[in-house]
């Protein structure tokens, strides 16, 4: 009994030893999708006999699913709250679905470019490019190369409308861009656990229309472009000769954005032990020392002492400023905390520390109910900014998921569920905000099928502490409070051979924290209905109501319908 009972313990710290391994890179970030709510939740990636039964799985499930299509559709919109015009427009559309799984690969994509054509009420011609994709490759024992991309339209500036479809001339609409890729290697080595890695990060954001807003309120600056790079080392030894596991790390981060010529700069080692106290419960502690430095140029003033801004709507940086720094931190960091286990389905941890010159709390849970069904949540605080956040939402998607889209907008939804689990980009896609920001908040992703249906919910909410230099003509936005939460549901099944139906919902509600500022609820429901009518040309129809309202400004409610066939090559 004794020992099993030790067996079971070590096996729990060499779960979160590998863990850490491959997550060290997540010290900075402070983003759900980036992993910093704790480290371990990549651990059974890492942790080598898991590592083998995931690679036997994929070797029993291999499937390569390649499916290019042609789209054709006929769209009508109304706002059926302030008696606007009834939009109609047309559709073309050429994409390609994929999901691939070797034993060396895996791969989820779905990209799609569509051309509309406007009919009526002033909509004109437009060109839209949208995608996700994630994937891994396995290039030697241990040694995996990683990527990701993302292209999709979004919210330009929180405090503006919210229409949820970006079709027609609609304001406060940016096209956005984003790609990730790198190696990572996580190896067993002589007794050692061993980790290391390296991701390089392009984040693209292009203005269609800036937001209109209520008098009063100011607008933020709109993000433009930004590179970022993180590598990360780890080492550490499980319990065995020593009665706890430890491990060393260490890590770089820099971010540069064209907006004010922005630059996050940070670093850390640090070093950490798990004591297990019995078979299910380790603790958890850290120590460590980092140095972080975030900084900025002013704007370019006018002779009023306002800040100029561009036809877009973002600021002017004026080159012949010093950069001034936003944040700055350096010195001992630490945190302690708890992992339960009970079995290979669940894991729990929970930590308190001290960062940034505050008390910090991060968490993560786990719990896979069945082969069909899967809980996951995450507590997180960290620094982030809009670059370095879809990076690393990016990197931990899962690489099999089934990407779904709005059936009327044909965007990307920002959640996503597979059997490995979810994840949502919510908090990233809000927003195009260029400042960097202190982020703290919780989200929970459910997957699941049950009585012939799938179906997905995201939910969370997220805090936002804008960072800006004290002396900087934009003080003004250091140190306000924006609050985003958020719900997404998606459902669908197969009603027969030949037809299906899928459901989305979600609700999004912005807190704004600037002065007069004013809050912005939205909402919206879609359904679409599709049947194969010969080989692979399927007919489809769809309806959405979408509903936003800026608080005592703007408000809409949006009905659309669509009738549309699609051939599968």
């Amino acid at each position: 009994m004794r020992t099993t009972t030790l067996r079971h313990a070590g096996a729990l710290a060499a779960l979160l030893l590998a863990g850490t391994a491959t997550g060290a890179h997540a010290q900075f970030s402070g983003d759900p999708g980036s992993g910093a709510s704790d480290a371990p939740t990549s651990a059974p990636a890492a942790e080598p006999g898991r590592a083998a039964k995931r690679a036997e799985g994929r070797r029993n499930q291999r499937q390569v699913d390649v499916s290019p299509y042609l789209e054709v559709g006929q769209v009508l919109t109304a706002d059926l709250k302030n008696g606007g015009d009834v939009l109609t427009y047309t559709n073309v559309a050429v994409g390609v679905d994929a999901a691939i799984v070797t034993t060396r690969a895996e791969l989820a994509a779905t990209l799609r470019y569509e051309h509309r054509f406007g009919w009526n009420g002033g909509l004109g011609d437009s060109d839209t490019i949208s995608g996700l994709a994630r994937g891994r490759i396995e290039v030697a024992r241990g040694l995996n190369l990683e990527g990701g991309a993302l292209a999709t339209r979004t919210r330009a500036d929180g405090q503006g409308a919210d229409s949820g479809l970006f079709i027609g001339n609609a304001s406060n609409v940016a096209n956005l861009y984003s790609v990730y890729a790198g190696p990572t290697f996580a190896r067993r080595i002589g007794g050692l656990d061993v980790g290391a890695g390296y991701r390089f990060g392009y984040t693209k954001v292009d203005v269609d229309e800036p937001a209109i807003l209520a008098p009063g309120s100011q607008p933020q600056d709109i993000f433009d472009s930004s590179t970022n790079h993180v590598a990360w080392a780890s080492v550490g030894a499980r319990p065995g000769d020593l009665p706890f596991g430890w491990q060393l790390s260490g890590g770089y981060e820099r971010e540069d954005a064209s907006q004010l010529d922005q630059r996050f700069e940070g670093k850390y080692a640090r070093a950490d032990v798990t004591m297990p106290i019995g078979p299910t419960v380790a603790i958890l502690g850290g120590v460590g020392y980092e140095d972080i430095e975030i900084g900025q140029r002013d704007p370019v003033l006018d002779v009023n002492g306002v800040p100029v801004r561009d036809a877009n709507g973002r600021f002017v940086t004026d080159k012949s400023t010093p950069r001034q720094l936003s944040f700055d931190t350096d010195g001992l960091i630490w945190d302690a905390g708890v992992m339960w286990q009970p079995s290979r389905r669940t894991s729990a941890t929970a930590r308190v520390g001290r960062r940034y010159g505050d008390t910090i709390y991060t968490g993560s849970f786990s719990y896979r109910a069945d082969h069909a069904t899967t809980i996951q949540v995450g507590v997180y605080d960290g620094l982030s900014s809009l670059g370095r956040g879809l990076s690393g939402g990016l990197a931990a998607l899962p690489t099999q998921f089934d990407p779904t889209r709005n059936p009327i907008g044909g965007t990307i939804n920002p959640c996503v569920f597979g059997q490995e689990g979810g994840g949502c980009l919510n908090n990233q896609l809000g927003n195009a905000t260029s400042a960097q920001y202190r982020s703290r908040g919780v989200q929970a992703t459910i997957g699941s099928r049950y009585a012939g249906w799938s179906y997905g919910v995201g939910i969370g909410y997220d805090q936002r502490k804008l960072l800006a230099p004290l002396l900087s003509p934009i003080a003004n936005l250091n140190g306000i409070k924006d609050e985003n939460y958020y719900l997404f549901l998606s459902a669908g099944r197969q009603l027969d051979v030949d037809s299906d139906i899928s459901l989305t919902g979600y609700l999004n509600y912005f807190d704004n924290g600037a002065p007069g500022a004013s809050d912005v609820q939205s909402a919206g429901l879609s359904a679409a209905y599709a049947r194969r009518f010969w080989r692979g040309l399927t007919g489809t129809a769809a309806a959405s109501l979408n509903a936003f309202d800026q608080d005592g400004f703007n408000s809409q409610l949006i009905g659309s319908a669509l009738v549309g066939l699609r051939y599968n090559f």
